[in-house]
């Protein structure tokens, strides 16, 4: 007997495919070592793993943008588990029913929740289904601001993502926040998907970009004949104004929590010291006395009452921390890892857990981690030069430079999973600086 072959719709065989597992047990879902406990909605799921997400179809114009957006966003989060990412998360959508999805497949998948974004003439619905619950627990409207597919419409969508990425694992996400860096001795601005890059001013050559706390500004170090000032760029206008242009070297400004200083690295031939100035203007106050030795790269701990910074008074360079007012000063690094003494940049976490630096290792930078608690040290890259890394404000991702393709280009480490992505492409990058969140729950 003979069997006459059959075509099935890709998307369907793909429906029947995931419906198929319906029959299967279930299968926890991958493990995560964040430590969260208590989800703000109260969605259940198993503490200690990366839920699943499924993220429905999104009717309308420019709908598939819209998911795809979310879903990025969401994977790129690192604290969950998406479902249903291509053609077989589309052959799913009957699933999801008038209104009472199919919840014991869902389940079956591997789902605790399900998000279903509604497109509305001023902006998105999102409706989110706890699984396990087998009910909505959350509905809410969202503007998207600006014209479709704007810089302003995606940064309003990627607010959107972190609220539900809240909403799921308890922690807001990082989507809604972007990423300063030097190329060709200028400063560009990046989201945080590597998408809607742009040139924060015209101003050139500078150095070492730092985000004001509110997002408004960036400080930055000019370079000149005569030395290098301190400046300031207002976002909004992207215009620039010159704050310390005292001779010598002046470099790797960074603003204080409150916004109310900037602390600096100032000196000539003999050395460098830490100083600050109130951001608005004003007199300059010396923080460190360095005896000839060099004093740079500060980083405010996230109360402002620290701050770790790199200094060579030990005969090489190693991070310390000190009071905010330059008193207590401590060495952080120990000496006793690694094969070379070197180690710079420090970037003080935002959830005041660890201090992230670069080590040089074999000849070549690598980026480390330090606990603020127990002073253990972790290393996070081996492959070629990694340096210059900066937190974003989950205090869990890292934005870092590195030449791992040849060419300097900016990279993100989920210091959790040790997971990493590229984040730019185009030309060379380095010195980044990572935004805090730059729109308003």
């Amino acid at each position: 007997m003979k069997f006459r072959a059959v075509r099935v719709h890709p998307a369907f065989a793909a429906f029947l495919a995931l419906a198929a597992i319906a029959v299967l047990p279930n299968v926890s879902p991958a493990q995560d070592t964040t430590s969260q406990r208590g989800v703000r909605i109260g969605l259940s799921y198993a503490l200690g793993a990366k839920p699943g997400v499924y993220v429905a179809p999104v009717s309308g114009a420019n709908g598939d943008s819209v998911r795809a957006i979310m879903q990025r966003d969401l994977d790129f989060g690192d604290r969950v588990t998406l479902i249903g990412i291509d053609s077989a998360g589309v052959a799913l959508a009957p699933l999801l029913g008038a209104g009472r999805p199919s919840y014991d497949v869902f389940n079956r998948l591997g789902a605790a929740a399900l998000v279903v974004p509604v497109m509305s003439p001023t902006g998105v619905r999102v409706i989110l289904h706890d699984v396990a619950a087998k009910k909505v627990v959350e509905t809410r409207d969202f503007p998207l601001n600006g014209s479709m597919a704007s810089p302003e419409w995606r940064a309003s969508l990627h607010a959107v993502s972190d609220a539900v990425e809240e909403w799921v694992t308890g922690v807001r996400g990082i989507a809604a926040t972007r990423i300063a860096f030097v190329r060709a001795s200028h400063i560009y601005i990046i989201d945080s998907d590597g998408a809607v890059e742009s040139l924060a001013s015209s101003i050139t050559p500078v150095l070492s970009p730092s985000w004001s706390p509110d997002g408004r500004h960036i400080a930055y170090s000019e370079l000149g004949n005569a030395g290098s000032r301190i400046g300031v760029i207002d976002l909004a206008t992207r215009s620039a104004h010159t704050l310390v242009s005292r001779g010598g070297l002046n470099i790797t400004p960074e603003f204080s929590p409150d916004g109310s200083t900037i602390i600096f690295s100032s000196g000539e031939d003999e050395g460098t010291d830490l100083w600050t100035i109130p951001a608005a203007g004003g007199a300059l106050h010396r923080v460190t006395v360095g005896r000839g030795t060099d004093n740079v790269s500060p980083s405010y701990s996230p109360n402002g009452r620290r701050v770790a910074f790199t200094s060579g008074r030990s005969g090489h360079p190693e991070v310390y921390i000190m009071d905010a007012d330059g008193t207590g000063a401590e060495l952080l690094t120990p000496f006793a890892f690694g094969d070379q003494y070197y180690r710079s940049n420090p970037d003080w976490s935002p959830d005041d857990r660890n201090i992230a630096f670069q080590s040089q290792i074999a000849g070549q930078f690598q980026i480390m981690t330090i606990s603020l608690r127990d002073r253990g040290v972790k290393q996070h890259t081996s492959e070629s030069t990694n340096e210059d890394p900066s937190y974003a404000p989950d205090g869990r991702h890292i934005v870092f430079t590195s030449s791992r393709t040849g060419v300097k280009q900016l990279w993100v480490l989920d210091t959790e999973s040790g997971r990493v992505r590229q984040l730019t492409r185009s030309g060379g990058a380095r010195l980044a600086a990572w935004s805090p969140r730059l729109v308003s729950r």
